[in-house]
């Protein structure tokens, strides 16, 4: 059995690997094997992407109330419980 090492690209490789899918038209598993890596990798970058292309990352003060309201949630689930 041999040991796997996680691979580390730059930001362009990826944004480069995104932009095929996005602008020229090939298709996730199509570009994916071409670059030598996995489809479910090239998804999860293209996800990140368009996140951060439509704006939809939150602010810190939304990233705490989105804590806190998750926090109160499992608390008042645990109640509804017992």
């Amino acid at each position: 059995m041999t040991k796997r090492t996680n691979r580390s690209y730059t930001a362009e490789f990826k944004q480069e690997a995104v932009a095929l899918v996005t602008e020229q038209g090939y298709s996730v598993s199509k570009a994916a094997a071409s670059l030598g890596i996995t489809d479910k990798l090239l998804y999860n970058w293209k996800a990140k992407f368009e996140a951060e292309q439509s704006g939809s990352i939150l602010s810190a003060d939304e990233r705490a109330e989105l804590l806190k309201l998750r926090k109160e949630v499992k608390e008042l689930r645990m109640e509804k419980k017992y």
